[in-house]
């Protein structure tokens, strides 16, 4: 029997392959900083895919959940517990009144709530008949899961490719082009689902005109207007909500990833007239709002509150996004741009974003590839100006060594 305790030994023999090897093994994380295995230390500017909205063991994130851990973690929805209906209030709040949450465990999850509102919704157009109404345009490059709903409204080979047949009823036009949404709209389609920002497509954000314009659509055709930002959500882009930057106002909006902090949990929030269609036995989750992941998910709502996050991303964003169109300018062979908002950011290089990736890590900063041209910059809410810097002098140490 091997007794080699080694990560990499037992992932190798043990974990499925399924996010192909990884380069090092995380041990310790304190703030925006990270350290492997081998006592190497890292500027984590991944935060968990967009997770980590306070950094690593946070005090405050972590006396709350031990807190409720020594109280009570898991009942199941089958009975009440005080955190998820004081979490329930505090969101409805920050979305703006008259609505209600539905709680789950993911972003993939919190997707498919929002698919199965939408045939709800679709239903209810056509008089109660099922399969009248049932479409979903979506856009083209968009990212909503691997589960078949969130498959099913992905249209990237790689996330669909072996599944097939995908789940019937979404359609897709081009992302930020009105007219090409306006032309697939049938007696089929009861909804628009939309990222606020596309970030496994490529970190690229709606504009205004584009939002509004698809919120008017819905009216006109008495379509429900879904948003996804389980991704660029929870204060990432400086707001707590993306779409808030946008003078628009959706449906219903999925969320998880940096809602609570690190622990597993998604939710999606709708208007009143659509929460209604949900009774009980048509959707449910066994874990989702769970006592821990609400107590998790307070606790990271307090500390952005407390600690004026969303002021902090949009201050220093707003100071680092010049900084990094300066090294486009600096470096045109290899940058062509910068795109995304707040800390939801993406550095568009000639060259291959995944070898840029392992070249950023040796040198300390940990990043992540989006779409098919550019690197990810997610660094966690609470990052300090002195650790922007740091991976700017990383970025341009590589861009340098490159041209050289």
């Amino acid at each position: 029997m091997n007794t080699n305790t080694n990560a990499e030994v037992l992932y190798d023999q043990y974990v499925a392959n399924t996010y192909g090897k990884a380069p090092v093994t995380l041990v310790k994380g304190a703030g925006t900083r990270v350290w492997d295995d081998r006592g190497n230390s890292y500027l984590d500017f991944v935060s968990g895919i967009a997770v980590n909205a306070l950094g690593h063991a946070h005090p405050t994130w972590v006396r709350r959940i031990s807190e409720q851990a020594a109280q009570i973690a898991h009942c199941s929805n089958l009975y009440r517990n005080e955190t998820q209906g004081q979490l329930a209030e505090k969101l409805v709040a920050l979305a703006g009144g008259r609505k209600k949450l539905f709680f789950c465990n993911s972003g993939t999850e919190a997707n498919e709530a929002l698919i199965k509102l939408a045939r709800l919704y679709g239903r209810s157009r056509a008089d109660g008949v099922e399969g009248k109404c049932y479409k979903i345009l979506c856009a083209e490059h968009a990212f909503h899961g691997r589960t078949f709903g969130g498959m099913a409204a992905t249209p990237q080979e790689k996330i669909q490719g072996g599944f097939r047949p995908m789940l019937e009823g979404f359609a897709f036009a081009r992302y930020n082009d009105l007219a090409s949404f306006e032309a697939m709209i049938d007696d089929q389609t009861c909804a628009i689902f939309l990222e606020t920002v596309q970030g496994e497509g490529g970190v690229v954000p709606a504009t205004n005109a584009f939002l509004q314009g698809i919120r008017a659509l819905c009216d006109k055709h008495g379509l429900i207007f879904m948003l996804d930002e389980v991704q660029c959500g929870a204060g990432r882009s400086g707001t707590y909500f993306a779409y808030q930057q946008f003078d628009v106002q959706p449906d219903a909006v999925g969320m998880a990833k940096g809602i609570a902090g690190g622990f597993p949990m998604g939710a999606i929030w709708m208007n009143s007239a659509l929460a209604d269609l949900l009774k009980p036995g048509s959707h449910g989750s066994t874990f989702g709002g769970n006592a821990l992941a609400a107590a998790a998910a307070l606790a990271t709502l307090e500390v952005i509150e407390q600690e004026k996050l969303l002021e902090n991303v949009q201050t220093l964003s707003s100071e680092f996004i010049p900084k990094l169109n300066a090294l486009v300018q600096k470096y045109p062979q290899q940058l062509t741009g910068i795109r995304g908002m707040g800390f939801m950011l993406a550095l568009c290089i000639k060259s291959d974003p995944v070898a840029m990736t392992q070249k950023l890590l040796a040198k300390g900063l940990l990043t992540v590839r989006a779409g098919t041209d550019a690197v990810r910059l997610l660094p966690p809410l609470n990052v300090k100006r002195e650790e922007l810097d740091e991976a700017l002098q990383i970025i341009e140490q590589c861009l340098q060594e490159a041209a050289t």
